[in-house]
């Protein structure tokens, strides 16, 4: 009996795993060259708790990695396998120096970019949903230095209670090259940037479909 429940437990574990995805190999690297190495990497377990310090760079995320040199204006992209609705996000952040150690802390984050739902025939849909690869182009007015890149995708399935969004997240490092003398704005923190009651986090997607969605987070800077 105790070796049957056992082989349940690790078959239920496996299931969850299989459902939730990270985001890896940025730019054809290894798993986490360049990404910052989190304590749930092998559950693939999202982040629930959006007031939590994980919610900056996933769970008790490693504040040192590799450094990857990019020019602005070129592409980061990152394997996964997104399996749920929900928005896709993307954020970055200026070290005051050297990125490698600096935890990201503070009001330093701006958002560069979001995917979230298109409306179609009484339908809500998710163009992220699926895909197996993600891209974002750096800004091209982004002064160089080095920053911190932050993905995340947002699971709604379960987000209609307090509690109930799922974060996937990963911090990757980055040397950014080139670039101009932009300014971005508006700058938040994590946690700090979102709320538990933000309508683009508790919200039923199914009943009734809604027929309109906001990502949550700040605006986009269109540097």
């Amino acid at each position: 009996m105790k070796i049957f429940s056992t082989v349940v437990f690790a078959v239920a574990v496996a299931q969850q795993a299989l459902a939730h995805y990270r985001f890896l190999g940025l730019n054809g690297s290894g798993d986490y060259d360049y990404i910052r190495l989190y304590a749930n990497h092998y559950s693939n377990g999202p982040i629930t708790n959006v007031q939590s310090t994980d919610i900056r760079c996933n769970l008790q995320a490693a504040t040192t990695t590799g450094t990857l040199t990019l020019a602005a204006g070129s592409t980061a992209t990152f394997r996964t396998s997104i399996g749920h609705p929900g928005p896709l996000l993307w954020y970055m952040a200026r070290a005051p120096s050297v990125v490698n150690g600096w935890d990201g802390s503070g009001n330093v984050w701006f958002k560069i970019g979001q995917t979230g739902a298109t409306f179609s025939g009484g339908q809500m849909n998710w163009p992220s949903n699926g895909l197996s690869s993600v891209s974002i182009r750096i800004p091209s007015s982004l002064r160089a230095g080095e920053y911190l890149l932050r993905v995340e995708h947002i699971a709604l399935h379960s987000a209609s209670s307090v509690g109930g969004s799922q974060h996937y997240i990963s911090c990757a490092q980055l040397k950014v090259t080139g670039g101009g003398s932009g300014n971005p704005s508006p700058l938040v923190s994590f946690p700090g940037a979102y709320s538990p009651n933000d309508p683009g986090i508790l919200i039923n997607i199914y009943y009734p479909v809604p027929t309109s969605y906001t990502p949550p987070g700040p605006r986009v800077w269109q540097g």
